[in-house]
């Protein structure tokens, strides 16, 4: 293989491959990223079973050929190349790498022994990579980091017509996410359990100038493709059936107050400094004002009074106020609706971007209260 490229479209392509390569691989082989060059292209794939990763680039391709070297080096070798252009050149069983004055010689790995990648399934759709991104990091706050219930971790992903919701829940917050796309079929009616951590990774790294293209076969239903930019990801899907959550979302709230986000996390930020982390704040919403506390009696303590327009009686709540906090930053309103039944039930909330407008309900938050006593 004899192949020229540009430096920085090599290294941006090798370090995105790359990232799914785990610290300690299941085979030594899967430490390695495949390199396919031919017919103007050089193509770059890496797969670790239940996630791969595919990206390609324009090349001059002098003499075709197929090689796996180890990942990471490679990535650290392209992050650091000099010149403007790259040489690639395999030389028996070793390939050569020359950029400027540089030169780095990497041993072959056995190509024949590498995995072979599965199919990217049909088309289902696609959206907008800025919608896509920013749905993910909605609906990712309530994805669980415990691995003891795997379909915790996962993001729910309907697909109906012309929309999609995204939802995910850890038992204590619930977050679903709803958003207008272009599907292939506009009959289409399908689910799929993505792991929320590879969604959270692969949206990091899009391109928001481009559409995003969901790939998923309906009949079979365990795998799925996202492709941006020419980078595509497939993903095995998460098995097992996710929690009934859409009951726990209420027709009405009979107590409803309206306050400004940013001030709201200002003062949880301010009142959590005397709490360990563990300890919950007390959320108590009179007619024009939300008093925040945290401490108990033999400890520290700190309060704070913010404007809040409250319809409905009063009432005292308390947050984990690290959930409160995630739930909050994730609204893109200026005004958040936290609307609620009683000091036990969970606690909804949604963004709005006047202080007496109505809700938006594309993004909803839903929380369940701490126990506490006076």
């Amino acid at each position: 293989m004899k192949v020229e490229v540009n430096s920085a479209d090599f290294a941006n392509a090798v370090n995105w491959t790359t990232h799914i390569i785990p610290s300690r691989p299941a085979m030594p082989i899967l430490a390695g990223v495949k390199i396919d060059a031919a017919d103007g292209l050089m193509n770059l794939s890496v797969f670790d079973y239940d996630v791969t990763a595919r990206h390609h680039i324009e090349a001059t391709v002098d003499d075709p050929g197929t090689i796996v070297v180890l990942g990471k080096l490679l990535s650290d070798i392209a992050k650091n190349l000099p010149a403007e252009k790259t040489t690639l050149v395999t030389e028996g069983t070793r390939l050569l790498i020359r950029s400027g004055k540089a030169r780095f010689s990497l041993q072959l790995m056995p190509e024949s022994d590498y995995p072979e990648l599965p199919q990217v399934p049909q088309v289902l759709g696609q959206v907008d990579a800025e919608t896509f991104s920013h749905a993910v990091t909605q609906a990712a706050v309530s994805v669980a980091r415990d691995e003891g219930r795997p379909i915790l971790t996962a993001i729910l992903m309907e697909f109906e017509g012309d929309k999609v919701m995204m939802t995910s829940t850890d038992r204590f917050r619930l977050s679903q996410i709803t958003f207008s796309w272009t599907p292939a079929d506009p009959s289409v009616k399908a689910k799929a359990q993505v792991r929320g951590s590879l969604l959270r990774d692969i949206a990091r790294f899009m391109d928001t100038t481009q559409n995003v293209t969901l790939d998923f076969d309906p009949e079979t239903h365990n795998l799925m493709g996202i492709e941006n930019a020419g980078r595509v990801s497939t993903t095995q899907l998460i098995e097992g059936d996710f929690p009934a959550v859409r009951t726990l979302f209420r027709d009405e709230y009979p107590i409803q107050a309206v306050v400004n986000r940013q001030e709201l996390l200002d003062a949880l930020h301010r009142v959590s400094l005397v709490t360990d982390g563990n300890a919950t704040v007390r959320c108590h919403f009179a007619e024009d004002e939300l008093t925040l506390s945290a401490g108990a009696a033999d400890e520290s303590q700190a309060s704070e009074v913010i404007a809040s327009d409250l319809d409905g009686e009063e009432i005292t709540v308390a947050f984990n106020p690290g959930y409160l906090v995630d739930g909050l930053k994730a609204f893109d309103e200026p005004y958040v609706r936290i609307k609620m039944t009683d000091a036990l039930k969970a606690v909804e909330i949604d963004g709005q971007q006047e202080a007496d407008s109505d809700e938006s309900m594309d993004f909803r938050y839903l929380l369940v209260p701490v126990r506490f006593t006076d």
